[in-house]
């Protein structure tokens, strides 16, 4: 008796339709990228219940007539792929979004699926329907534009009930739905598009330029203004493989990784190659917890990447992962260190905000008033009706330069003097407001960073530029300042060495000995000596010491999983770079030291001078900018 049947064909339709169209986002994926390649300019989307109920897309692409629209719905049947001169059919050059021939007939399987299209050229428009795999026979419609197609999907898996179960809520549907889009629009900014969710208009972007230009406009619209001025341009080239696109810088990060986009050949997809590139790339700029901003662009021949790895087309192959990961870690970092000392313009939006009258920690503005005693007093505005009860000051006026030992030798002398002036005689209010009022330099105006001219509370460096001013965390600057120093050195190959008395000996699986002996020039390079041991078994004999005494067999077993999972061993430049930004913090200008107004502007000079100095080893901001029209509009001077 045999134990194997063959499955009804509407069954095979089904389980084929259920890897295709996963969720309504996943039917507005394919049917986007059907109007992409059929050469729209404008996409519009509707969407009900999370498109459960409904789904409707109508585009303006090139349209099909009698002859293509009953093929369309058939399985496995498409218009892009050719056969080549021998018969065969190359599947490694493909040039289109699409190209299995699954998705309409996966959707109309599954659901009520209306399709109604006009060709150019054609009087009229066509129009078929496929119900839970029945397919009607081709009759007129109306068709408003001169050619394109509209594709309507009512009640979505209503032929399998049982998907219906895992569905999240309409809500989340539509945020689904949303982010898709987005991608789209992401990849596509010379298409427009527009998105209707229950009734309400929630996207509508118009058709840019396609370019540069363009591009950062279609991200800057989806991603906010912010993205669009904190973004730093990419646009690197090596063996064939181009990677564009732009990247927010250090200080312009999130909480998550869900604003990190990677296209490929013009298609959204979701890879891992990006995730481990990006957080090499970043790894001396920002915390474990926080992510970056980045979209990011690959443009190779379509023979080097294998789009055919999962019927939903959302991951690809390429021949030479290690090829794109290393250009996309090199452009990047190329990227951040041309940003110089640049930090967020959010950072400054932020420090505005805090001086709202409309924020939730606002005080009464404070009048100062002349007291007894020759000093000066703050007091809160009241009025008569109702007087402020609760005063409290909101600022302090501890502005002072003071004598210190200096830093460095070399912060000193880096930096063009400038004396200290007299006792102002005003010590009794804790103001020194002569250094406020002494001559500036008259290159300040060539600083980007100003000249110093106060310290606050002994950890704030008060600098006055061209056209505002700027507070400088003088601790953090120079931590960032002593590590990038330390992070030269080791570029240059000065990493110091520490040989084990008695050599570790590290049991591990053969496949990572194997995966460790093949990065073993990597390792090397950053002070890691390793022999391999027998099949299991790693041999230690050198190891950074800046490492030290750490755990070494633990390292060995971090670097394993690291190569394993991410293709690299990042864990041990991490490391690293964790011992060196402590090391740095330990050695730079505590908070709470006074300096001078030499050691100050040497502190500015060789912040301009020194790449990533805009923030310290943590991502957060060392300096904030604030433009003089920004400060004369909390005063209402503008």
């Amino acid at each position: 008796m045999a134990h194997i049947s063959r499955l009804p064909q509407d069954t095979i339709n089904r389980i084929a339709a259920g890897e295709v169209v996963e969720r309504p986002a996943s039917a507005i994926k394919e049917l986007v990228e059907n109007a992409i390649d059929a050469g729209a300019t404008q996409i519009d989307i509707f969407a009900d219940m999370g498109g459960l109920s409904r789904i409707l897309i109508e585009d303006n692409g090139r349209g099909m007539d009698a002859d293509d629209l009953p093929l369309a719905v058939e399985r496995h049947a498409t218009s892009k792929l050719k056969p080549q001169a021998d018969g065969t059919w190359d599947l490694l050059h493909i040039q289109t979004l699409g190209f299995r021939g699954e998705a309409l007939p996966s959707m109309g399987s599954v659901a009520r699926l209306d399709i109604t299209s006009r060709a150019k050229g054609m009087d009229g428009a066509i129009a078929i329907t496929v119900d839970a795999g029945a397919m009607s026979p081709l009759r007129p419609a109306a068709f408003s534009r001169p050619h394109g197609t509209r594709v309507e999907l009512k009640d979505l898996f209503y032929a399998t009930p049982a998907r219906l179960k895992f569905m999240k809520t309409d809500r989340a549907e539509n945020m689904a739905i949303s982010e898709e889009v987005k991608r789209q629009a992401m990849a596509h900014e010379d298409v427009g598009f527009s998105l209707t969710l229950d009734g309400k208009r929630s996207l509508r972007l118009y058709p840019e330029e396609a370019g540069f230009e363009g591009r950062l406009k279609r991200l800057a619209a989806l991603l906010g203004d912010d993205f669009g001025h904190n973004a730093l341009l990419i646009d690197q080239q090596r063996e064939g493989v181009r990677l564009t696109g732009y990247a927010g810088l250090p200080t312009f990060s999130r909480g998550n990784a869900q604003h990190q986009y990677l296209f490929v050949n013009g298609r959204p997809v979701r890879d891992k190659l990006l995730t481990g590139a990006l957080r090499g790339a970043y790894a001396d700029f920002l915390a474990r917890d926080r992510h970056p901003m980045a979209v990011l662009y690959v443009e190779t021949d379509p023979q080097d990447i294998d789009v055919n790895v999962h019927p939903a087309k959302a991951e690809v192959r390429f021949r030479d992962p290690n090829l794109v990961r290393g250009l996309i870690v090199g452009a990047l970092k190329h990227a951040l260190a041309s940003a110089g000392h640049r930090a967020a313009t959010t950072v400054a939006d932020q420090a505005l905000s805090a001086f709202n009258p409309l924020s939730s920690g606002y005080r009464a503005p404070m009048q100062p008033t002349l007291s007894l005693n020759g000093g000066y007093q703050p007091r809160a505005f009241a009025t008569p009706e109702q007087p402020h009860p609760n005063y409290q000051p909101a600022w302090n006026a501890d502005l002072t330069f003071a004598p210190s030992a200096r830093v460095e030798r070399d912060l000193v002398t880096a930096a063009p003097t400038m004396e200290r002036p007299e006792d102002s005689g005003l010590a009794e209010a804790g103001v020194d407001l002569r250094t406020l009022s002494q001559p500036l330099p008259p290159e300040f105006e060539s600083y980007p960073l100003g000249a110093a001219r106060a310290q606050l509370h002994e950890t704030y460096i008060l600098a006055q530029t061209k056209d505002g001013l700027i507070i400088v965390d003088q601790h953090a600057a120079h931590e960032r300042l002593v590590y990038e120093r330390m992070k030269t050195m080791m570029a240059e190959g000065n990493v110091a060495r520490q040989t084990l008395l008695i050599p570790e000996i590290v049991d591990l699986d053969p496949a990572d000995v194997s995966r460790l002996m093949a990065r073993r020039d990597d390792l090397e390079g950053f002070g890691l000596m390793i022999e391999s041991f027998g099949p299991a078994t790693i041999l230690v004999r050198e190891v950074p010491a800046l490492i030290g005494d750490g755990d070494v067999a633990g390292l060995i077993r971090d670097l394993a999983d690291d190569i394993a999972e991410n293709g690299q061993a990042l864990i041990l430049k991490e490391r690293m770079a964790e011992i060196c930004g402590n090391m740095a913090c330990r050695n730079s200008v505590r908070a709470g030291r006074r300096l001078s107004a030499s050691e100050m502007n040497a502190l500015l000079r060789q912040m301009e001078a020194t790449p990533h100095s805009g923030q310290c080893n943590h991502g957060r901001p060392t300096y904030v900018e604030l433009k003089l029209k920004d400060i004369e509009k909390l005063f209402g001077r503008r």
